[in-house]
């Protein structure tokens, strides 16, 4: 089952109150991928989850993204009863993207996060279009799919492309990477990035 933002605000409204309900404390999630394209308005497509990257934790300096293992108590049980109530899959709320985490976000990402109060439990921050654009370009070079179509829709500048592609050789420092982020670039009409790369 795929979902639009208006039906992503319902849902994380729905999540509030079951923790709420099970007597959970606050929480504050950071999100990238298509639910955060379609939170922020940054592209307007449906999705089918809602990708956590980690825990914000408010800190003197900004938004820390703390990395999870599984989503804690009572959240856990909260995103069952939702999934339950309407009908989606269990792993709706996922930590798919949360290795990212240990292996390094762009520098400065938490004082670009977007946050949106659902209740009185639940703040979701989601990743500004200038960190989706790494991220997505980082899966794109791997994955030839959504990512791609993504990318596109973001309409990132050169200056942006070139950013992002340096960011992804932090993240994978072999030959062969670079050798396909070259090739994609090209592909994908950012042969100048390529050459700078």
């Amino acid at each position: 089952m795929k979902f639009d933002s208006t039906r992503l605000d319902e849902l994380l409204s729905a999540l509030d109150r079951q923790i709420a309900l099970g007597g959970g404390s606050k929480v504050g999630l950071v999100v990238c991928g298509g639910s955060a394209l379609a939170a922020l308005g940054l592209v307007h497509r449906t999705t089918r989850d809602v990708d956590v990257l980690g825990l914000a934790r408010a800190t003197a300096g900004g938004i820390v993204v703390e990395r999870l293992e599984q989503l804690p108590e009572p959240l856990a049980s909260a995103a069952l009863k939702v999934a339950r109530d309407f009908g989606l899959p269990a792993d709706w709320l996922n930590l798919g993207p949360a290795p990212q985490v240990g292996m390094g976000l762009p520098e400065g990402f938490g004082g670009r996060l977007q946050g949106k109060e659902y209740g009185n439990r639940l703040t979701v921050y989601y990743a500004s279009r200038y960190d989706q654009i790494h991220l997505k370009l980082y899966a794109a070079v791997d994955q030839d799919s959504y990512h791609v179509q993504d990318l596109a829709l973001l309409k990132p500048t050169g200056a942006e492309v070139l950013a992002a592609a340096r960011w992804t050789l932090t993240q994978d420092v072999s030959g062969a990477f670079r050798d396909s982020l070259k090739d994609f670039l090209r592909t994908h009409g950012h042969s100048d990035v390529a050459e700078e790369v």
